[in-house]
């Protein structure tokens, strides 16, 4: 990989563009925020769109190499994550619109929680430095914090806030104490330098070994793993949707990218103290999500618990990486759970979506119950929900199902044969609650004591809605060019490092 002694300012142009994107939006509200919200969100969403394209074309193109220092580096892996993020948060704001404006929330505040929040995930995504890693995670989790507070009158926004701040203090004290076990084993804060450390014997094995337990309770957090899930349910259930929408959307990339940053970049050489935690978590997430998913009727929480499982199946692939010292099915291993992350945030978006377009003032889609008889009111958003479930379930032909397949091949080839069979009837299980929805959706009648009618879309929502939807379809039916990005993405990155 190469290296550089400059600030590389050219290397870093995603993140100046955020920056000044947040400039300029705080430029607007303070000109007049109910004058110029329109303009300030289509400003947003357009140049988020432009630039998640300039990331996906500049991925393939782009040589690893360090900048910054050597704080930041820039590599293909970390390109086609931020475009994958930037897309989502895109589509976060889209769908948020209309939900923000009917409950007399600031929009202008959303935006620069969401803007924030992408720029934290950006320096998550591409730190080298375990400084720069947690600035970004920082940055990410102080965004979120208030964008879940953001509803001022709602107690149960407040609550989640709370709740979310005081657990998410909790994970970063983890992070950063392991931090230092490992900063005091390598006498580095640089991840390339901890590895070398490691491979040549130089670092405290024992020290190195309890700074990767924290390092590793500290991710589970950010993940939203059990048994570090607790603040997951109450938070998406709490929350106003379109911040559940916000946490539970583009930061899993981010989750992602540190995991890979971290334990796989920096710390291999420990992969087996590592790897038998990950397999813990994957099977207990998979357990606890699916079962307790099952009794919930408030459907934010049902995703909730939906969203650990499926970190449950996240964690598997990055556990099936590196074996005994066995690396001939790390690469697509990592890029298996990469594309399982973009399939899975694509789904749950459009989940939180077709939520976000049904709502309007006085009128919240929350409960299971709600959704009776919504495909005869709502046809386009019955269809589309229909396939978002799919896809969450893994059924084929959505894209959800080769997702899985993937993880599942990784894991055999792995040798876990019994931890696949194990996630293969987790999935039956899980689908039993997605099918549930296409049930109540086609089979019910509408709930009496439901109070009013889900509201209407505009077409350029339903159009979006429809966009979504048909995205898992054809990635189910050609996932090819899709997950071979995220194989040469990974293998150029990780024969970088």
């Amino acid at each position: 990989m190469s290296s550089t002694d400059t600030l590389s300012f050219d290397l870093i142009i995603p993140e100046l563009f955020v920056f000044g994107l947040v400039s300029l939006v705080l430029l607007i509200e303070a000109l007049g925020r109910s004058r110029h919200s329109v303009l300030s969100q289509r400003i947003c969403e357009f140049s988020l769109l432009g630039l998640s394209i300039y990331l996906a074309a500049t991925a393939f193109d782009v040589t690893p190499s360090f900048a910054m220092n050597g704080l930041l580096v820039i590599d293909p892996l970390g390109q086609l994550l931020k475009a994958m993020s930037t897309i989502v948060i895109c589509g976060s704001l889209f769908y948020a619109h209309r939900y923000l404006g009917d409950r007399s929330m600031n929009e202008g505040e959303f935006q620069l929680f969401a803007l924030f929040s992408l720029l934290g995930q950006f320096l998550m995504i591409s730190g080298a430095h375990l400084l720069t890693i947690y600035l970004g995670i920082e940055l990410l989790a102080l965004s979120l914090y208030a964008a879940v507070a953001l509803r001022r009158d709602c107690s149960l926004a407040t609550e989640a806030a709370m709740k979310y701040f005081v657990l998410g203090a909790l994970a970063s004290g983890f992070l950063l104490y392991g931090m230092s076990m490992i900063y005091g084993a390598s006498g580095s804060l640089f991840l390339p330098e901890i590895s070398d450390k490691l491979l040549s014997g130089q670092a405290d094995r024992l020290v190195m070994v309890f700074g990767v337990v924290f390092i590793v309770a500290g991710l589970a957090f950010k993940a939203g793993a059990v048994p570090f899930h607790m603040w997951v349910p109450d938070v998406y259930q709490g929350s106003p949707t379109a911040a559940t929408l916000l946490v539970g959307g583009a930061p899993k990339f981010a989750a992602f990218a540190i995991t890979i940053r971290l334990l796989v970049s920096g710390l291999i050489e420990a992969a087996a103290d590592w790897q038998q935690m990950l397999l813990l978590l994957a099977v207990l997430s998979l357990v606890v999500g699916n079962f307790v998913a099952i009794a919930q009727t408030n459907l934010k929480r049902m995703l909730a618990y939906s969203t650990i499982s499926h970190m449950g199946f996240m964690l598997l692939g990055i556990a099936s990486g590196v074996v005994d010292s066995n690396d001939t099915g790390a690469v697509d291993a990592y890029a298996g759970a990469m594309f399982y992350v973009f399939i899975y945030t694509v789904s749950s978006m459009g989940a939180f979506g077709v939520l976000l377009v049904c709502t309007r003032q006085g009128y919240e889609l929350e409960t299971l119950d709600q959704l009776k008889g919504l495909a005869k009111t709502r046809p386009l958003l019955g269809w589309m929900l229909l396939l978002l479930m799919f896809s969450l379930a893994g059924v084929p032909p959505t894209a959800g199902f080769y997702a899985k397949l993937v993880i599942i091949e990784a894991a055999v080839q792995a040798g876990y044969i019994a931890l696949a069979v194990f996630a293969v009837v987790m999935s039956l299980v899980g689908a039993f609650y997605y099918l549930r929805i296409i049930k109540l959706m086609y089979f019910d009648s509408p709930d009496e004591s439901v109070e009013a009618l889900p509201g209407k879309p505009s077409r350029v929502e339903s159009g979006v809605i429809a966009l979504n939807g048909l995205s898992v379809l054809v990635l189910g039916l050609l996932p090819g060019p899709l997950l071979m990005a995220c194989i040469y993405a990974v293998r150029t990155s990780l024969a970088a490092s």
